[in-house]
């Protein structure tokens, strides 16, 4: 048997029980009735002529391929703890302010599987979030973007 290598994942503690939440949804719900699915599709007959089965099969793969992907997560996660030292960390609250637009804009540095820019949520795995890791309130940081160098200025920190 070999060794898997696992990597840990840093994570929020609402970002975990999201996680928690999708596996129980997937499992509870998802699951069975996909297969409830492939085997009212598979009961028709030809497997091969059958189109609807074959789409069963594909959602049931990627069903299972989820809670696999789940289930490590969710076994590998650390959750973040915010320590009040003044510095941007997992779980910080930052507003920013994009020196060339003059514009705020607040996020959320969460963990690699949250980011969520919709709901203001930025990857600590994006170039932003790098960016912002461990900074102080004042301090500009230089983000590269496709549209060229962004400049942001930290203004407040929760």
């Amino acid at each position: 048997m070999t060794k898997q290598n696992k990597k840990q994942h840093l994570i929020t503690a609402a970002g975990l029980e999201e996680l928690k939440k999708e596996y129980q949804r997937l499992v509870e719900e998802e699951r069975p009735r996909i297969l409830a699915k492939v085997a009212e599709m598979r009961s028709l007959g030809d497997l091969k002529e059958n189109a609807a089965y074959q789409e069963a099969r594909r959602k049931q793969a990627f069903i299972e391929g989820r809670i696999k992907e789940l289930e490590y997560l969710i076994q590998n996660a650390v959750i973040s703890t915010q320590q009040n030292n003044g510095r941007v960390q997992l779980g910080s609250r930052v507003k920013l302010r994009i020196v060339h637009l003059n514009e705020e804009q607040e996020l959320t540095l969460v963990g690699e599987n949250e980011g969520n820019l919709l709901e203001g949520k930025i990857s600590v795995a994006s170039p932003l979030g790098q960016a912002l890791l461990e900074k102080n309130v004042g301090t500009k940081i230089e983000v590269e973007a496709p549209a060229g160098t962004i400049v942001y200025e930290i203004l407040e920190i929760n």
